[in-house]
């Protein structure tokens, strides 16, 4: 049973909030939107598949606590609410997918000029709680297309592989997409080893990640980001399975902060490089990583832990919380939910199901 980071049933949303993680398991109500964009903005609830799926849901429990007198007026409530959701956190793109293909879905409901408001609501809130359902399927293709790559890459042997930041059940509906793909080659006994960077300033390494493997009782390490290198000098690494929270036309993806430096060690140690993420990563508007606008958080992150100070009083601080990798060092390919394809060839690879 893999973790539950997200509970819902009409009306209600809970999601497990990550800032207490190790210590201490609490559940949080997400009463609406607001709550919604804060959980995001927090950190509360973080993973770009998660993200939109917290931040739908929190509109779908709003809406059933509402009543519009027009299917107009829903829609312009709708738009408003998702345009908001997006800002919490604009670097990655679900929810912005997300955003766009209700907005798209409002259209149509508006035309049927004999829907009523009611009726209208319903059929969002359906279909914002069938992402919860579609995410968890999603990420088990994305599992099974990266695994049995690795799989065939190395003959079927048990391999060893290197995570960053993280990527599973607490940072989508379930499963994972780069965790994901860990986690079934631990099913299949095919996982000799996986290793796990702390993620700093965040430590959503040492603190989720780890959670998570030692949950599942995987055969797990946890490194310092600053021992990659050393670590596939010194210790056979299979692949580098990282998520994404953007990718874009020409293959470039942006990721949590510290991906990129994995990426070269993984070129110099000619270790294979993949990202996993769901087609809803994928952002065609953006021609290369340059495009990306890439999120700075605050100084805090970096000078405290816990409350606690770490750094010199005074010193300046620069906190990008991602970075992005040229789609040619992504040397594996990009685990998708429809294959495993190289960054040149993606674009042609999902156009059709955009």
């Amino acid at each position: 049973m893999t973790l539950q980071a997200i509970k819902y049933k009409r009306g209600q949303l809970e999601i497990l909030d990550q800032l207490l993680l190790p210590d201490t398991s609490v559940y949080i109500p997400i009463s609406g939107t607001e709550d919604g964009w804060q959980a995001i903005k927090k950190m509360q609830v973080r993973g770009a598949p998660a993200i939109a799926i917290v931040g739908c849901l929190s509109l779908a429990v709003e809406l059933d606590q509402k009543t519009f007198e027009s299917v107009a007026g829903l829609q312009t409530f709708v738009v408003e609410r998702l345009n908001y959701l997006v800002s919490a956190r604009p670097t990655a793109v679900n929810m912005a997918d997300a955003a766009s293909r209700t907005i798209a879905f409002m259209k149509t409901l508006v035309a049927q000029n004999s829907i009523s408001p009611e009726d209208a609501s319903i059929k969002l809130i359906e279909e914002f709680e069938a992402m919860l359902e579609k995410d968890i399927a999603t990420n088990q293709k994305i599992g099974k297309y990266g695994g049995d790559d690795i799989l065939a890459v190395h003959s079927g042997s048990k391999v060893r592989l290197l995570t960053h930041c993280n990527t599973g059940s607490l940072a989508t509906a379930g499963y994972g997409t780069a965790l994901g793909v860990i986690r079934y080659l631990h099913e299949k006994d095919k996982l000799e080893q996986v290793f796990c960077t702390e993620t700093r300033p965040y430590n959503q390494g040492s603190r989720l990640t780890a959670y998570e493997l030692v949950y599942e009782k995987m055969n797990a390490t946890l490194i310092c980001d600053s021992m990659a290198a050393i670590l596939m000098r010194q210790h056979k690494i299979s692949a580098v399975v990282v998520g994404a929270d953007r990718v874009v036309a020409n293959g470039d993806t942006a990721n949590k902060v510290g991906t990129y430096q994995l990426a070269i060690v993984a070129r110099h140690h000619q270790v294979p490089f993949y990202v996993a993420c769901p087609l809803t990563t994928f952002d065609p508007s953006k021609g290369s990583g340059e495009d990306i606008i890439i999120e700075e958080r605050p100084a805090t992150e970096m000078t405290s832990v816990k409350g606690v100070k770490v750094a010199a009083e005074g010193i300046k601080c620069w906190n990008p919380a991602f970075d992005v990798t040229p789609a040619e060092l992504i040397t594996g390919g990009i685990i998708t939910e429809f294959g495993v394809f190289k960054p040149d060839k993606l674009s042609q690879a999902l156009e059709p199901y955009l």
